[in-house]
This record gives structure tokens, sequence and C-alpha cells, in this order.
């Protein structure tokens, strides 16, 4: 089921205990939340379009084939370019629930306290 966001789209194509596998579809122009999790690790893996994505400190061009790991707790975004920007994410941890996104900057007014007890 694809579920909108203000930013594009994602739809989860799998789940199993301990991961689950999504697409996102970043618009262009648009930008998820600058955020981290603090019980999953992430991987993403850009499989169409272009744009930059942003793990710690370091931004990073986006194109197809682009690989990136993000570990627990680490400060990341992704933003769509000149087109679209289509991600394959791998969510990896024992808690995988859309809770555990700590925001931290949001073009869209999400920045809410972050609740820890999941």
């Amino acid at each position: 089921m694809r579920v909108e966001r203000p930013w594009g789209w994602y739809e989860e194509l799998l789940e199993a205990p301990g991961y689950k596998v999504k697409r996102l579809l970043v618009r262009q122009g648009k930008q998820l939340s600058l955020q981290r999790h603090h019980h999953r690790s992430e991987s993403w893996t850009v499989v169409a379009g272009d744009g930059q994505l942003l793990c710690g400190e370091t931004w990073y061009d986006a194109t197809p084939g682009l690989m990136l790991q993000i570990p627990l707790g680490e400060v990341h975004r992704a933003r769509g370019g000149q087109s679209d920007l289509v991600i394959l994410e791998v969510q990896h941890g024992a808690l995988i629930s859309e809770e555990d996104i700590e925001r931290l900057q949001d073009d869209f007014g999400r920045v809410l306290q972050y609740e820890a007890n999941l």
C-alpha cells in the first residue's frame, strides 16, 4: 500500500522479523525530514532519478546505483533533485516502527518531541 507524504510517498515491499524493505519516492525539489532513528539502521540504494543523500555531515550525489549505509542513530536526509528520486530502503533492527523517527528539522512542520518509550 502506498503512503502519501508531503515530500512524495513510500510503500512497504517486504517485512519479516528484524527487517523491512520499502520503496521511497522523493519528489523533485522536496526533501525528507532531517532525522535519526534509535532502534534501527538503514541502507539506501538509489534506483532512479537524482538528488542528494545526507549521512552524518556528508552529502552524496544520488544517482542510480549509489548505496549508502546509515548506522543506528546517525542523522540523515534524502532530497530530490532535477527529477524525482527513487530509493530502496532496507531497515534493520529489533524494533521496526514508523514511530522511531526523531525529526530534527522538517519543511512541513512535523518536528515533535521524540517519544523514547516505543
